[in-house]
């Protein structure tokens, strides 16, 4: 039996989402002052681009949305 498009994307959809949460998670790590040492701006240089990413990449399951640098007119 052929798996269909929507199953394909379930099954992708959780590996890869409970990948990126897990990863996620061990970055979280990084907070233990006990063990680390940062600064408010270090902070955001780490995380502003990872935020920028999951931004653009949910963009791009909103169909309403026009595709990132091109003309869209109707």
């Amino acid at each position: 039996m052929s798996e269909t498009k929507n199953e394909r994307f379930r099954r992708l959809a959780e590996s890869r989402g409970n990948r990126l949460i897990r990863e996620i998670q061990i970055l979280g790590n990084l907070s233990n002052r006990k063990n680390y040492e940062y600064t408010p701006e270090e902070v955001s240089a780490l995380f502003g681009p990872i935020e920028d990413e999951l931004a653009k990449t949910k963009g791009l399951f909103d169909e309403d949305k026009p595709a990132g640098g091109k003309v869209r007119l109707s």
